[in-house]
């Protein structure tokens, strides 16, 4: 049993030593040529960007899609205030009449009470749902058509990227020739007004 050790101990110093040999050793430096048609073919690397915070405030489309959301949002609320007023007012109703209720009463009012708060907390938490899938849908949307306008916009452009740039974004430095923030804007606007 000693000897086992002793002999992977020599067999993993011995091959330690062969991948050090083979590591370090000088390898056959192979000289790549290049040909004037390899240049040619390397396209060249541009990057471009817009900004993200104008768009939103200038792309119409955007904006709709912003009042709409902000339209069901309040329709949401004053949904939940209505109901919420009306499960209020039966709830004064309910303590106006508990001095003279019987046992019995009393006990179906905390099951009405129970069921009305159930039911508004169901019809809150629908219309939340609701509404966040309103947002998902137009944001995906308002995404598909600045990607789909991208798309078209990059085909004579040649750009690699295009990035949307974002406050908290890390971009450490930009430069404002491949800002194509207001290209953006006005193609997107243009297609919006031609569709509507």
């Amino acid at each position: 049993m000693k000897n086992i050790s002793t002999y992977l101990s020599l067999l993993s110093l011995i091959l330690i030593g062969i991948l050090f040999y083979l590591h370090f050793s000088p390898a056959e430096k192979k000289s790549v040529e290049t040909t004037s048609e390899d240049q040619k073919e390397s396209p060249s690397f541009k990057i471009a960007y817009f900004d993200i915070d104008s768009l939103q405030a200038k792309y119409d489309y955007f904006r709709d899609v912003s009042d709409k959301v902000k339209s069901k949002e309040s329709s949401m609320t004053s949904q939940l205030n209505s109901l919420q007023q009306k499960y209020q007012k039966r709830m004064k109703e309910l303590q106006d009449k508990a001095p003279t209720m019987t046992q019995s009463e009393g006990e179906a009012a905390q099951r009405e009470y129970m069921q009305m708060q159930q039911k508004y907390q169901e019809n809150q938490m629908s219309l939340e749902q609701d509404l966040k899938k309103h947002q998902l849908d137009m944001m995906t949307d308002v995404r598909n058509k600045i990607e789909d306008f991208l798309k078209q916009y990059n085909k004579d452009k040649g750009y690699a990227f295009i990035l949307s740039y974002e406050p908290g974004f890390m971009l450490y430095y930009k430069d404002s020739a491949y800002d194509i923030t207001s290209d953006v804007i006005n193609g997107l606007n243009a297609e919006y007004k031609a569709k509507k």
